[in-house]
């Protein structure tokens, strides 16, 4: 056979098997963004939102809002489609001030063909911030859930207030699924000093986990969001127990932290005084890793830190590309990369 006509016969060979391999399975994306002080402009007197309002320090105008809600709805509609060849299934979203910035966010040009529908309840926190659920119904079906509240107490013993902590379960086309979606107390007043809030938040994480182990047999379970901790912080390693290699999981009830070898590696997903940090992790139950051809595993986990999402110069080159620097709008996104995780399912 002539060079040329051999050449080209293991091209159209190669094609068929790649084509062959996208159509023997179905790719779900699950996601997780803090998308950076999501606020209406409406000043809450219940809220300390004053700054993020037209006549507050921000200069927080509808034109900004509305600027930010479509490049949102860009980061979010374009996450995992390269390989799923769609907008992610469920999204967990955290920094966000109330129900209406996230119908104004779902209803946007560029994810109002998507249907996303929401989850969300509102939190005690003293910022006014609150974590949700946006989900796919043609995907996913929402059975059961409910917010698990935070107590935190402060060295006077008055109360910390913070964000709630947001269990959905339901079905991912056939298969049931547990979602936590976290946004864990932050670095405020240093490290070391905040460390035990932290703690207390991943052991709050650790009996919602142990209470759907109980009740569900092999449960998949999926905890996100910012956690304010590296994958090598206590809370994360020790408290929570989550594993870098999944060996060393344990069956049925271990967890898995995709994120933490992209830690090892210098990866990162936000960036403050030169420090590198990865705080937005998603973690896995040992059973999604199981190779049942007949229900959804883990295949792999990303960072979604494409160029229009890194800031191309001046002293914060290579960060996140913000939308706030200080009391400055930016025209960026958030000071935070989106994660994600795909999950793989052998299609009937």
């Amino acid at each position: 056979m002539p060079l040329k006509k051999l050449f080209l016969t293991l091209i159209l060979f190669s094609t068929y098997l790649c084509y062959g391999q996208e159509q023997r399975f179905d790719i779900r994306t699950v996601a997780f963004y803090n998308v950076e002080n999501l606020f209406d402009t409406i000043n809450d007197p219940k809220k300390f939102d004053d700054d993020r309002t037209p006549k507050g320090k921000d200069k927080y105008t509808s034109k900004i809002y509305w600027d930010k809600i479509d490049k949102l709805s860009r980061v979010l509609s374009e996450i995992g489609a390269e390989k799923s060849g769609a907008s992610p299934a469920i999204i967990g979203v955290c920094e966000v001030e109330n129900l209406k910035v996230l119908k104004d966010l779902v209803a946007s040009e560029k994810l109002k063909d998507k249907q996303y529908s929401i989850i969300h309840y509102d939190s005690p926190d003293e910022r006014g911030i609150d974590v949700a659920l946006l989900y796919q119904a043609k995907y996913f079906k929402p059975l059961n859930y409910k917010k698990h509240e935070l107590l935190l107490f402060k060295d006077n013993g008055f109360r910390d207030y913070t964000r709630d902590q947001l269990v959905v379960s339901g079905l991912l086309d056939d298969d049931l699924i547990h979602v936590i979606v976290n946004h864990w107390p932050s670095r405020s007043g240093g490290e070391a000093k905040s460390r035990p809030f932290r703690i207390a938040a991943a052991k709050l994480n650790g009996k919602i986990i142990d209470s759907l182990q109980a009740v569900h047999r092999n449960a998949k379970i999926i905890t996100m969001g910012d956690l304010n901790d590296d994958p090598d912080s206590p809370s994360i390693k020790k408290t929570l127990n989550a594993k870098e290699k999944k060996t060393d999981v344990e069956e049925s009830v271990g967890l898995y932290n995709p994120m933490a070898n992209m830690h090892r590696r210098g990866m990162n997903t936000l960036a403050y005084r030169d420090q590198l940090n990865l705080f937005d992790q998603i973690i896995i139950s040992q059973p999604l890793l199981e190779h049942e051809d007949e229900s959804y595993r883990f295949y792999k986990a990303g960072i979604y830190n494409k160029k229009y999402l890194i800031t191309q110069k001046g002293p914060f080159k290579n960060y996140p590309f913000r939308s706030y620097h200080y009391s400055t709008y930016q025209g960026g996104y958030s000071d935070h990369f989106p994660v994600y995780i795909y999950l793989l399912k052998e299609r009937n």
